[in-house]
């Protein structure tokens, strides 16, 4: 359960951006939009959160410091090698800030427990990591590292409710990896509960275009693919079976007037592979006979609700914590309603699973849909810096406010401001 995120100085981002999924105290659509935790500093956690804000507003660099923040912790002391600069970008439109360390912060709940986690870093190194954790209620500090510049050393300070060889794994921690990682590497148990929640709970998707592959896995099971295309019908996909068609990579399949180098570089990739084929069964209204498209024939929307089905439906049947950008993208607006609403609603959301959003979808920009404290916007300001605030800062007015007509009029802010085509060329 993902209780709060905090990043500053990364990318557009200079000063902290925040964004809470602790609900604030309310009934309205309480029954679904909100569940019930067992921590008293988080009574009630939201089902979604969305982000709204003009383009090159910072809201995809919110979403992609999160996605570093897990990268880091998944691989700083695996796959990134001693003197390798670390994938942290500050804010450069400001001197000071281009030479401080990017920041992380994350708080969640794993097995009934709050954890506070969060480190500093250049391209290259930790400057700083802490972790607090609540197993009592009561804050426990389980690391506590500071890069001191003057002597550049590391500079520990007090684990004592942090058991095993802690000289150890301090040794084994280089400058670029988290003290966190290295530990879990060396057999440390008391931080399983937190490495884990990074690598199982937390699901952070993958800009750009959605990748069918888990899709196509649940697929090559009986049970998941009736799923899959349960969901496909239930979001109005007219799709009546799938099927795998498999088949060895061939290079003697590929075009001959492709260039030898792309050749060369799919025969390395998919050698010995085998390829998987979707093909979308349709039939014929008169005879039921069965058509089979290719799915890349079916359109950019059918490919991408066929992508999100499968981590849609795994992340509500296991609740974890789903984070994506550009939600709204080749999808119809009540197609992004259906989505979300399988998170707002106890049957098809029975273990609280979370979901966070950027788009530029107004129309579901409403208080049939979300709670007031469920909706967030960035902007930039004049230096050219993101900004992120809450809906509620404006206190708009419970079940009467038109969201949607306040936010497009500019009350919220977090608009594009548009010039004309003849001010903006400088024709005269």
């Amino acid at each position: 359960m993902l209780i709060e995120f905090n990043v500053s100085n990364f990318l557009s981002i200079r000063e902290q951006a925040s964004l809470s999924m602790v609900a604030t105290k309310g009934p309205e659509l309480a029954n679904n939009n909100t569940f019930l935790t067992n921590i008293s500093a988080a009574p009630y956690l939201l089902r979604s959160s969305a982000i709204y804000g003009a383009n090159a507003a910072g809201k995809s660099n919110y979403i992609k410091a999160l996605r570093i923040m897990r990268q880091l912790v998944m691989q700083s002391s695996t796959k990134i090698q001693v003197g390798e600069e670390l994938p942290v970008t500050p804010f450069l439109l400001d001197e000071d800030s281009s030479l401080k360390p990017v920041e992380f912060e994350i708080s969640f709940i794993n097995h009934g427990v709050r954890y506070q986690y969060g480190f500093s870093a250049t391209v290259e190194r930790i400057t700083e990591e802490w972790l607090l954790a609540y197993p009592s209620g009561k804050a426990q500090r389980w690391i506590e590292r500071r890069y001191d510049e003057d002597s550049c050393l590391y500079r520990w300070g007090s684990m004592g409710n942090l058991t095993g060889k802690k000289e150890l794994w301090k040794e084994a921690t280089r400058s670029n990896a988290l003290f966190l990682s290295t530990a879990i590497q060396l057999n440390n148990q008391q931080l399983k509960p937190v490495y884990s929640w990074f690598a199982d709970e937390l699901h952070v998707a993958s800009f750009g275009r959605w990748d069918p592959g888990f899709s196509i896995e649940a697929c090559e099971k009986k049970n998941t693919k009736e799923r899959i295309i349960s969901f496909l019908r239930a979001a109005d996909i007219n799709i009546d079976d799938i099927e795998l068609e498999k088949e060895k990579f061939d290079l003697q399949n590929l075009p001959n007037d492709m260039p030898e180098e792309i050749k060369t570089h799919l025969e390395k990739k998919f050698k010995d592979k085998t390829i998987v084929q979707v093909k979308t069964v349709h039939r014929l209204e008169k005879t039921q006979r069965k058509v089979l498209f290719d799915l890349d024939d079916e359109s950019d929307g059918t490919q991408k609700i066929f992508a999100l089905a499968g981590p849609w439906l795994d992340t509500l049947e296991n609740g974890y914590i789903l984070v994506i950008d550009e939600l709204h993208d080749n999808l119809h607006p009540l197609m992004v309603k259906f989505l979300v609403s399988l998170f707002h609603n106890s049957e098809t959301n029975p273990k609280n699973a979370q979901l966070i959003f950027t788009t530029h979808d107004t129309s579901i920009l409403n208080q049939d849909v979300f709670r007031r404290d469920q909706i967030w916007f960035c902007e930039k300001d004049t230096q050219q810096a993101t900004k992120m605030y809450p809906l509620t800062d404006f206190s708009p007015r419970k079940g009467v406010e038109n969201l949607e007509r306040g936010y497009l009029s500019g009350r919220y802010g977090a608009l594009p401001y548009l010039t004309s085509i003849k001010a903006a060329m400088e024709i005269k």
